[in-house]
């Protein structure tokens, strides 16, 4: 008994050190490796995957993720349209934005979709100024230290993070000295910093901040608060409902005195971002962001199953050790996009069972620990739960452009003030011949905007808020910058 508790208290002390240098230690050669292994490689030789990843495990191979141009167009077309009603999409047709959040979210509209499924564009239009205001302030020196002690080893093969003191580093220091002043009683957690890492590759530090404070109060409150009161709660959730998916599998973590708390920290803390395939990760939080915590205990159960639900596979790990070393090598055919989608999406387990559950863990807690030290906020299951505890107004949703570029005043143009007057009587008698002078500097979302009086080199632009027509090139293929 007294073996089985010290790894388990070791695990809970090194994610409870807030960050130190040594917290991370163990993962540095388990999947991810560091910035020196990327020394000496020249410019030819580094070749970039369409995710952003210059190598290690997590760098795709292309094989399984190609949708075809016309469908992701499609796609494109619908989740715009969704974007500019949300409202009504998600009061109305939640079961659709649902449904489309499983398929996959197009990677050109991902950021923004995020930040809108999340409540983080609410926050941000509710909270002007904030970020920017947390930004110029200096921030706690006992935070600072092991913030920027974390910053290179989060995805350091990713073009974003591979360079020391990069712009992608800088915007995550930004993003979590600004949590750290936004919520003072709780600080850092080495956890946070791969959660805000994800959402920095797909959207500005200001709505990544948003997005984060967002994972953090609503999806999974208490997770990065000291002590990990609610993570271990939730490791007792998913064992217990273990029992119901997989007896087997429960049987055998319990006959080897295996605690949750050993193989589910990281998986549940780093919301899968360290431990699946890159494409995986996307499918997973696009579902997460629409259905809530539930995703991330599916994944969590599916995995177990699948690599602990028969006699078979248990003959090769008659131990606690060998059992270990089975989770922490999961095979990749059980991790592959197509196959994980569907196991989470059918496997039925809903809020009712988690909450459920919780209550009844909750209360074992009491009786064994006495009352919780941190109080967290009630968790919110997924986009619906979060827009009807916070309703939001028409113009918190109002889609604003990122690049807003000001005409310049011509000369021609202060002659057309000066004729003002004129032109007004001439429309009136004749409107067949007259039309509007050509502005180049008119917005995508100007309903001016006429691609027949564009350059093609102009006219590409407008793919973004407007569904493309006629052409096999799709957003996400001609957008390098996926939050613009």
């Amino acid at each position: 008994e007294g073996r089985i508790k010290e790894p388990c208290q070791k695990i809970l002390k090194i994610w409870s050190q807030r960050g130190t240098v040594e917290s991370l230690a163990e993962h540095e050669n388990s999947s991810l490796g560091s910035d020196s292994e990327l020394n000496g490689f020249a410019n030819t030789e580094i070749q970039t995957d369409k995710y952003g990843f210059i190598g290690g495990a997590q760098q795709s191979t292309g094989e399984h993720d190609n949708i075809p141009p016309d469908v992701l167009r499609q796609r494109e077309a619908k989740w715009l349209d969704m974007l500019t009603s949300w409202d009504k999409w998600m009061a109305k047709k939640h079961k659709k934005v649902k449904l489309r959040c499983q398929k996959g979210i197009p990677p050109s509209l991902r950021g923004r979709a995020w930040l809108y499924l999340s409540g983080g564009k609410v926050k941000k239009e509710q909270n002007q100024g904030k970020f920017q205001e947390l930004d110029s302030q200096p921030g706690d020196p006992k935070w600072l230290d092991v913030i920027e002690k974390d910053l290179h080893r989060q995805f350091p093969f990713h073009e974003m993070f591979v360079a020391r003191g990069g712009h992608g580093q800088q915007d995550l220091f930004r993003v979590l000295k600004a949590y750290t002043l936004h919520r003072p009683e709780e600080g850092y957690c080495q956890a946070q910093a791969p959660i805000a890492a994800v959402l920095l590759m797909h959207m500005p530090a200001e709505d990544a901040f948003w997005g984060l404070v967002q994972i953090c109060e609503k999806y999974l409150p208490g997770y990065y608060s000291a002590g990990l009161e609610a993570i271990q709660l939730d490791g007792e959730i998913l064992f217990a409902l273990l029992k119901r998916v997989s007896p087997v599998a429960h049987r055998h973590l319990k006959k080897y005195k295996i605690d949750p708390i050993l193989y589910m920290t990281e998986w549940f803390m780093c919301a899968f971002s360290r431990t699946l395939p890159w494409v995986s990760v996307l499918r997973m939080w696009d579902m997460f962001f629409c259905e809530g915590v539930k995703i991330i205990f599916r994944v969590g159960l599916v995995l177990l199953k699948c690599m602990l639900g028969s006699q078979e596979k248990l003959k090769a790990c008659q131990g606690q050790y060998e059992t270990m070393e089975l989770l922490r090598s999961i095979e990749p055919r059980y991790m592959q996009e197509a196959f994980l989608v569907q196991e989470v999406i059918e496997l039925a387990v809903s809020e009712r069972d988690i909450e459920k559950e919780h209550l009844s863990q909750l209360r074992r807690w009491k009786e064994t620990h006495g009352e919780l030290h941190c109080k967290s906020p009630p968790r919110m299951h997924g986009a619906k739960a979060i827009m009807a505890a916070e309703p939001p107004s028409r113009q918190d949703l109002k889609q604003n452009p990122t690049i807003v570029v000001e005409v310049p005043q011509t000369s021609e143009s202060k002659m057309e003030k000066g004729k003002k007057a004129k032109s007004k009587v001439e429309k009136k008698t004749d409107t067949k011949n007259t039309s509007p002078p050509l502005n180049p500097y008119l917005l995508p979302s100007d309903p001016a905007l006429q691609s027949d009086n564009l350059a093609p080199s102009e006219s590409q632009h407008l793919q973004e808020d407007t569904p493309p027509q006629g052409s096999n090139q799709s957003l996400s293929s001609s957008e390098h910058d996926t939050y613009l």
